[in-house]
């Protein structure tokens, strides 16, 4: 009995060790892959909240990273892009975080002008409720653009909320957390670029573009 025990443990010790390994060259050998496709995503993303005619540069091999935890939602670095034309900064494209989404973090990235306008936002990452919080994907809904234009300032500052805290905008049906936590995450971001304009757009690439 206990040697059919021990036996049996054998067996199914080799097809652990086996499957584990096979994992690990399917990862190896699939990794290069993802990583291009990953690229390519980025890259799309950023052609589509940094107009053509603000850079001349490859956006996604001007990477930086930053560690603002109070306005980017995270203790981790978090990479931004920058555009440039003619070697001269035009715009930003900054990761961050809303760690206080329905059902967790929405990472989401920012496009800004070197004046501070946005100039576009998609969400890269949520597991928001489907049907209501995921509204915030530009293939479910157009709502992320309500944010394309706008400033913050002493005087625009009151229009960052939704609608139902008395600001300009929208909220979803059922689902008032989602977007009022988008809303400050993207607020905080601007904030912290108006902060930080000058040293922003002047950082030197220091990271991968993934």
């Amino acid at each position: 009995m206990k040697k059919a025990m021990l036996k049996n443990g054998l067996i199914l010790a080799l097809f652990a060790l086996i499957c584990t390994a096979l994992v690990a060259v399917v990862n190896h050998l699939t990794a290069d892959q993802i990583k291009q496709q990953e690229t390519q995503e980025l890259g799309r993303i950023l052609q589509q909240i940094i107009p053509t005619n603000l850079h001349d540069n490859v956006i996604a091999q001007h990477c930086i990273r930053i560690t603002a935890p109070a306005a980017l939602g995270t203790i981790n670095s978090m990479p931004a892009y920058i555009a440039s034309k003619n070697g001269i900064a035009t715009a930003i494209a900054m990761e961050t975080i809303a760690p206080d989404g329905y059902n967790g973090n929405i990472r989401i990235i920012v496009g800004i002008d070197a004046q501070g306008r946005v100039l576009g936002v998609r969400t890269l990452a949520q597991q928001e409720t489907p049907g209501l919080g995921d509204k915030i994907e530009i293939r479910k809904s157009d709502w992320v653009n309500s944010f394309q234009g706008m400033i913050l300032n002493a005087a625009t500052a009151s229009h960052w909320k939704v609608k139902k805290d008395g600001g300009d905008i929208d909220q979803f049906t059922g689902a008032t957390i989602t977007p009022r936590a988008y809303v400050k995450a993207v607020k905080n971001t601007l904030n912290y670029f108006n902060q930080h304009k000058t040293d922003l757009l002047n950082q030197p690439a220091h990271c991968e573009a993934i």
